[in-house]
């Protein structure tokens, strides 16, 4: 008797199955995170997703994850871009506060972040690199959080800025280390000199042409919000897929595609489109994902040196806001609570470090165990800070709870 037609034993997990079985578990997680009434939902997305994954019950395995990578830059993109949106040119270069604190306060990270490493004896370009990836933060969590507790005021604007500002100082600090990265792994001249520049200038170049493209759309369909939410669905995906063709920065393209959006659409054509629920579910995919890539063991190696990282990190940025809390017009209180916000790291720090593990894989160990084992904790405690900082600002409703 032939039974061909039965599927094979053991099954295979495909897209459709993992893209299920982390979103259902991940509503989940973040349920039970609600209901304790202190812990944010994202917190449970994050902790469900380790209980998961590799460094606990394995149910997610690394190929899984590798699986599920399409979903997290589809997130991402969606998060990046909406960072970049809410960034407006005229107004940041008119707030002169804004702008010094950022470089202020993104300065003295990476100055902080590299001092304190090379005291524990880390080399000066895992140290440099590392710092620079130090300066950002991570635009999921704020926004989320914002979303979720429907947060308003001069703490919750000033957050948003300042996280996008710093994605920014980021991705041009680390891209300006990079020659001497090539330097040092004895790369071709042309490879040190024209690498940054391309990755660069190719981000910026696909951004704008898809900028372009998605006013002429926007202009042939109107401004009815159906037809631009999947305008500007298409014109995120399509940057991503376009960044990996080019091997230049989705990360980058996304954020200065948002950007331009914003800045340069004089005629208004594109809308202010909120995503929704679709936006939410790939929130909840990027934070399980995430808690699943998460490895205490990294944690336990990386050791000081990651709590070193985390600690001036923090020491930079609480510095930095609240040297300029009263000239950008917040109380020192409001400045305190503004640093917790900034404390959050994960997405383009992990990208950050991604992109130098693809170009130099052994010298990447170090620097990867470093950033990961700060996005540990970093994750961990972040998003409750977060969200104590904008309900202890009063910058929530009081009876309001975020539904998490």
């Amino acid at each position: 008797m032939h039974l061909s037609f039965l599927p094979q034993w053991p099954l295979e997990a495909n897209h459709f199955i993992l893209f299920g079985v982390i979103l259902l578990l991940g509503l989940v997680g973040g349920e039970v995170a609600r209901r304790t009434g202190f812990l944010p939902r994202i917190t449970g997305f994050i902790a469900i997703g380790f209980l998961m994954g590799p460094g606990a019950s394995g149910i997610l395995t690394p190929q899984m994850l590798d699986q599920a990578g399409i979903f997290v830059d589809i997130a991402l993109g969606l998060i990046l871009f909406q960072l970049g949106y809410q960034l407006r040119f005229r107004e940041a270069a008119r707030d002169r506060a804004l702008l010094l604190q950022a470089l202020l306060e993104g300065g003295l990270s990476f100055t902080l972040i590299y001092l304190a490493l090379a005291y524990l004896g880390v080399g000066r370009m895992h140290a440099g690199l590392a710092a620079a990836i130090g300066i950002s933060s991570s635009p999921a969590v704020i926004l989320l959080v914002v979303r979720e507790l429907n947060a308003r005021g001069a703490v919750t604007e000033r957050a948003l800025s300042l996280v996008a500002i710093n994605n920014i100082l980021a991705f041009f600090a680390f891209t300006a280390l990079l020659p001497f990265l090539h330097y040092q792994s004895q790369a071709e001249w042309s490879t040190i000199l024209l690498q940054p520049l391309y990755r660069l200038g190719m981000s910026l170049v696909v951004a704008y042409l898809l900028f372009q493209a998605s006013l002429r759309i926007a202009f042939m369909i109107g401004q009815r919000e159906s037809a631009q939410f999947a305008l500007l669905v298409g014109v995120i995906i399509t940057a991503i897929g376009a960044a990996k063709a080019l091997n230049c920065s989705a990360l980058l393209t996304l954020l200065a595609l948002g950007l331009m959006s914003r800045n340069l659409d004089r005629e208004g054509r594109l809308l202010e489109v909120e995503f929704g629920h679709g936006g939410q579910i790939f929130f909840v995919l990027l934070f399980v994902v995430a808690g699943a890539r998460l490895h205490f063991g990294e944690l336990a190696a990386a050791g000081g040196a990651a709590l070193a990282f985390v600690a001036a990190r923090q020491a930079g940025k609480w510095l930095g806001v609240m040297l300029l809390a009263r000239p950008s017009g917040l109380t020192l209180g409001q400045g305190n609570l503004l640093s917790l916000t900034l404390a959050p790291m994960a997405g383009m720090a992990i990208g950050l470090a991604q992109s130098t593990s693809n170009m130099y894989p052994e010298f990447a160990s170090t620097l990867s165990a470093i950033v990961l084992a700060s996005v540990a904790i970093l994750e961990t405690v972040g998003p409750i800070a977060t969200e104590f900082a904008l309900k202890k600002a009063g910058e929530v409703d009081g009876n309001r709870q975020a539904e998490h």
